[in-house]
C-alpha cells in the first residue's frame, strides 16, 4: 500500500486488507500507542526501618534503560545511582546495608513466546544493558537469565561503600517506602527512535508494558497487546484483521494490515499529533543508519531517500516507511512478504519497490 501523508489519500493498494505477520514493523504500532512520559528508577528504603542503625534494607527498582557503563551517553545511570544512594544513607549514618530489589511492577511470565533467545533478554522491570553479557550495545548476544538478579549484581558493584557482602536477594517495596535517590530514562521521543533504528525488542516490550501500566492492564504481554489495541483504537485507525500479542514483533502471531501500517505511519505525520513525530525521525535511513544501514547497496536510487522500519522472522520480510517522491511528495508506504524462501532477495525486492517510490511524480 502506498498514501500520500498529507491528504490520506491511497495512491495504491493490493491485498492492503490481508492481515499478515508484520515482523518487526509491529514496533511502530507499539511507538504510537506509547504514552510521553519517563519511566524512574528508584532506590529506596522501607519505612518501617527507618533509623540509623545499620542494618536497613535499600531496594532498587525498574527500569530496562538503565546501564552499568561508565559513559552513559544520556541513559538512566546505575553508577549515578548507586552514588546517590551511598551519600543519602551517608547522611543517615547508614554505613551499611542491605540491598534487595523489587521486580513487582510487571507481571506475568518473563520469557517472550519464542523462548531463550539473542533478540531478547526475559522482560523484566529491572535490567541493565538489556541484560547483555558483553559489552554490545545492539544486535545479537546471549542475555543474563535472570537480569534483575544481574543487575541488582552490578548495582552492588557500582555501589561499593554501605554494601554488605550479602548476595542482593529479591524483595518488594512496601507503599511507604521513602526514596533514597532516583535517576530517569531517556525521554520517550529518544526511545522511541532508538527502538525503531536498531529494531530493539527490549525497549519494545518495555514499552507495551508502561503502556499496559498507564492504561491500568497487567504489565504483561497479554496487558500490553491488548493497551496497544486499545490506544489505536482511540486514534480511529483501521484495526480490522489485526492482532497483536507483544510489542516487538517477534511473535509469529501478531497480525497487522499494511492499511494500518500506512495509516499509523500517517498519523505520525499529522501536525495534530507532535509527539509522534519521534516515530518518523526514528525509522532506519536507507544505506546509513540501523537495520538499513548494510541494505541498498546495489540500489542506489533509494540510498539515503527512504526511512523504513524493517521486519524479519523466518519467511517473512516487510518493509514500511516513508519516501519524498519526485514531485516532492511525502509518501508512506507498506509492503509485506509471506512465504518467502530467500530472505536476502525478498530484502532486495522491497527494498527496489521503496526505492521506485522516489523516482515516480505520484500526485
Amino acid at each position: 500500500m502506498v498514501v500520500d501523508v498529507a491528504t490520506g489519500k491511497r495512491l495504491y493498494g493490493k491485498g492492503a486488507d490481508d492481515a499478515q505477520t508484520p515482523a518487526s514493523t509491529t514496533k511502530i504500532a507499539t511507538a504510537v500507542a506509547a504514552s510521553p512520559r519517563r519511566a524512574p528508577t528508584t532506590a529506596s528504603r522501607p519505612a518501617r526501618s527507618w533509623s540509623p542503625a545499620p542494618g536497613g534494607r535499600a531496594r532498587r527498582r525498574r527500569r530496562p534503560t538503565l546501564t552499568a557503563r561508565k559513559e552513559a551517553a544520556g541513559w538512566a545511570s546505575l553508577r549515578t545511582l548507586a552514588d546517590e544512594t551511598a551519600t543519602a544513607l551517608k547522611a543517615r549514618h547508614l554505613n551499611q546495608v542491605t540491598l534487595s530489589y523489587d521486580t513487582s511492577l510487571y507481571t506475568g511470565p518473563a520469557l517472550h513466546p519464542i523462548g531463550t533467545n539473542p533478540n531478547l533478554a526475559p522482560v523484566s522491570a529491572l535490567m541493565v544493558d538489556e541484560a547483555r553479557t558483553d559489552d554490545s550495545a545492539s544486535g545479537l548476544v546471549t542475555r543474563a537469565a535472570d537480569p534483575a538478579a544481574d543487575a541488582a549484581g552490578s548495582s552492588r558493584a557500582a555501589g561499593g561503600q554501605g554494601h554488605q557482602d550479602d548476595d542482593p536477594g529479591l524483595s518488594k517495596a512496601t507503599n511507604g517506602s521513602q526514596s533514597l535517590a532516583s535517576v530517569s530514562s531517556p525521554p520517550l521521543s529518544a526511545l522511541i527512535e532508538r527502538m525503531l533504528t536498531n529494531s530493539d525488542n527490549d525497549i519494545a516490550e518495555g514499552m507495551a508494558r508502561q503502556v499496559a501500566l498507564a492504561t491500568g492492564r497487567p504489565a504483561d504481554f497479554d496487558g500490553g497487546a491488548a493497551a496497544i489495541d486499545a490506544e489505536l483504537k482511540k486514534l480511529g485507525l483501521p484495526l480490522s484483521g489485526a492482532h497483536f500479542t507483544d510489542g516487538s514483533g517477534l511473535n509469529r502471531a501478531d497480525r497487522l494490515t499494511a492499511d494500518l501500517l500506512t495509516a499509523l505511519l500517517v498519523k505520525a505525520g499529522d501536525p495534530a499529533h507532535p509527539e509522534l513525530r519521534p516515530i518518523l525521525t526514528g525509522l532506519p535511513v536507507a544505506g546509513f543508519t540501523g537495520t538499513l544501514s548494510d541494505r541498498y547497496a546495489d540500489d542506489a536510487s533509494g540510498t539515503g531517500l527512504v526511512r523504513a522500519k524493517t521486519g524479519t522472522l523466518t519467511g517473512v520480510n516487510t518493509l514500511a516507511g516513508t519516501v519524498v517522491d519526485a514531485d516532492g511528495r511525502l509518501l508512506a508506504f507498506a509492503f509485506l512478504a509471506s512465504d518467502t524462501t530467500d530472505p536476502s532477495a525478498a530484502q532486495s525486492a522491497l527494498d527496489r519497490t521503496a526505492s521506485a517510490l522516489a523516482g515516480c511524480g505520484c500526485r
